[in-house]
């Protein structure tokens, strides 16, 4: 009897990444073979993203091009898309099963329940009912030396502009001691950074009541074996004197920090229904300034979102330079159905849209070049990740500068020093290993 082969498509998030990863374990364990997903398989599973209209449309291209490699192939949409929208995807030419945000650690169960004469099944539940986290693993992430665990899912804060909480449904937090048990199971097979990520991971804890982000992050760093913890984005209002006194007490988190603020004018922020004031998140800038000096602040800025003045946009560009982020996402608003901010008036054109991003851009690239050129000549450790040809193999800085060297040797998922000795692209430098 032959193997059967399954393969993955991730759109989205790096929480998506997990899942899409724990999904293709279970399947592992059951004998599978995992192939990727431009191959023949049997099973094509599409982890969907709907945090905008493009990904929906991503999301619907995919489930198509899965089919056409393989018609007689079973075709499974997971993710946000399949859980906000079940009945649109289920219209799609070609899908089988719709799966959602719930329900993957029955993933393989589900696929064998399926047969040819079966109708397209819908797994879809209510997700905003749901109290309890679904405690999927990940051991072993394939060819990475960085390890994402989930600790957290959902969100509580209905931003004007995500479809996300519904998406998602309320915080859920992982129990410490399955989050310690992963940690110390991927430490066991060579992996030395771990991220913490979530939906909205600075509610960790929230709802267990006995614990919250600040003591996860200390457990983890007693977990041997592990050298570098990151945290995925989080907002200001974390940042309060007690957080800051627990990072100090943690030397081997990262000191990068992505500090989510999608715009830099307070008129915009109360539209978008964010909970935090620019006065707010600069003092938590400056306060993560305070302890860590080289630290990398990155962050998300809508632009044109609805509403927004030439002064509105001015007043966020300014702010942005103000911050000295070391590198900002841009993102044009998009109208989501089913959010507050889809139905508001002054919707932006898309000319404007552009336009503004365009800007924006520019200064993104003007600050991240400037951050790069205060380490030029500067020595710093690498965690070496990948090669990628011609003997170069590219790492990160704790300050997640991406480091490309050159060696004759293999040094995947070492941490050695090297002295930083020229910007060839943005974000990107080049170093020498120091003996």
């Amino acid at each position: 009897m032959n193997t059967k082969k399954v393969a993955f498509a991730t759109l989205g998030c790096k929480v998506n990444t997990y899942d899409t990863e724990a999904m293709s374990e279970l399947f592992q364990k059951k004998g599978y073979e995992i192939v990727s997903f431009d191959k023949f398989a049997d099973i094509y599973i599409i982890n969907t993203c709907t945090v905008t209209n493009l990904g929906d449309k991503k999301s619907r291209q995919t489930i198509r091009r899965a089919k056409k490699i393989n018609p007689d192939a079973i075709v499974v949409a997971t993710g946000c898309y399949a859980q906000v929208a079940p009945d649109d995807v289920k219209k799609i030419d070609g899908i089988n099963i719709v799966a959602g945000t719930r329900n993957r650690g029955d993933i393989v169960e589900i696929v064998e329940s399926y047969s040819d004469k079966t109708k397209i099944i819908n797994t879809v539940n209510n997700v905003m009912k749901k109290a309890d986290f679904e405690n999927l693993s990940v051991n072993n992430l394939k060819g990475r030396s960085r390890a994402y665990l989930k600790i957290q899912d959902g969100c509580d804060r209905f931003c004007s502009y995500c479809i996300i909480p519904y998406a998602r449904g309320p915080v859920r937090s992982r129990h410490p001691e399955d989050v310690i048990l992963e940690v110390k199971k991927l430490a066991e097979n060579g992996y030395k950074e771990i991220v913490l990520t979530g939906i909205h991971v600075a509610s960790y804890g929230k709802d267990l009541k006995n614990t919250n982000i600040e003591e996860i992050l200390e457990k983890v760093h007693e977990t041997s074996g592990i050298e570098r913890i990151r945290l995925s984005s989080i907002e200001p209002l974390i940042v309060t004197d007690s957080f800051i006194e627990t990072l100090k007490k943690l030397p081997k988190l990262c000191e990068h920090f992505h500090l989510s603020l999608q715009s830099g004018c307070d008129r915009t922020l109360k539209r978008m229904n964010r909970q935090y004031t620019t006065f707010e998140y600069k003092t938590a800038a400056k306060k993560i300034q305070k302890l860590y000096p080289n630290a990398a602040i990155t962050t998300d800025i809508i632009v044109g979102f609805p509403g927004e003045t030439e002064e509105d946009f001015n007043e966020s560009l300014n702010f942005a330079k103000e911050i000295a982020f070391a590198k900002i996402h841009v993102f044009p608003y998009s109208p989501k159905i089913g959010t507050k901010a889809a139905e508001y008036p002054n919707q932006i054109s898309s000319e404007v849209k552009n336009l503004r991003s365009k800007k924006l851009i520019t200064v993104s690239n003007e600050l991240n070049k400037k951050f790069l050129s205060k380490y030029i000549n500067k020595e710093k450790d690498v965690l070496f990740e990948r090669h990628i040809g011609n003997n170069i193999y590219e790492g990160h800085t704790t300050n997640y500068i991406t480091v490309h060297v050159k060696s004759e040797k293999d040094i995947s998922n070492e941490i050695l020093k090297v002295k930083i000795s020229e910007i060839v692209k943005e974000e990107t430098v080049t170093a020498n290993i120091l003996n």
